[in-house]
């Protein structure tokens, strides 16, 4: 169906084309967005979500448990996840170039042509810092929310930018907001209920390891 595969393109290639005449960018191909999730103090987590020409690339997520921050330090916690994320790349891609492997191939070492930031001003330097530490020029952008939770505009360059909130371009910044979140969510869960399990059966007596499992 042409009229159906047309919307579909504009959901997609044509919100991101959209985003890059809003920051005044080209060739975004690959899109990464980062979120922190620490719920009633548990453990911090982090989330890397990946969108390939407007659409989610799920086998490319990753999580992040918060392992040199203690606390609720979002800005920290940020920090650690990108210096590990790209540190990380940048040790793959040095390894890929001994072999003479392709970048495509690796589980890090294809890095975005944009980052998103859940948040404004803070979380965006945050970024921009890591990258410089190591030497990476990625533009970095934020996704900016108003006092509802709702997504408002980007934030980019020291500037925020207003984006017509029924444009796709809008829709899509929103819909990555939302999975970003979600996943961090998610992963909460899971390490929560883990924690639980564990709790309870490691109070009882004389169970051992292996019963336990």
């Amino acid at each position: 169906n042409k009229e159906k595969y047309r919307r579909e393109k504009q959901k997609t290639i044509g919100a991101v084309k959209e985003i890059e005449e809003l920051l005044n960018l080209t060739n975004i191909h690959r899109m990464e967005a980062y979120d922190i999730s620490n719920t009633n103090g548990y453990e911090s987590v982090g989330s890397m979500i990946v969108y390939e020409d407007g659409k989610p690339k799920r086998n490319s997520y990753r999580r992040f448990k918060i392992k040199w921050i203690k606390g609720a330090d979002d800005y920290g916690s940020l920090a650690e996840v990108l210096t590990r994320r790209f540190s990380h790349g940048l040790e793959e891609r040095e390894k890929m170039d001994e072999d003479g492997r392709d970048y495509e191939l690796g589980s890090f070492s294809k890095f975005p042509d944009i980052i998103m930031m859940d948040g404004g001003k803070g979380q965006v330097h945050v970024a921009e810092q890591v990258l410089a530490e190591l030497g990476l020029t990625i533009p970095v952008c934020g996704m900016v929310k108003d006092d509802n939770h709702r997504t408002r505009g980007l934030y980019y360059q020291e500037h925020e930018i207003p984006i017509s909130h029924t444009s796709e371009g809008f829709k899509l910044i929103t819909r990555i907001q939302d999975e970003v979140h979600r996943f961090a969510i998610e992963y909460h869960r899971l390490l929560r209920s883990k924690g639980q399990i564990h709790s309870i059966l490691d109070d009882i007596e004389g169970i051992g390891p292996a019963r336990r499992k």
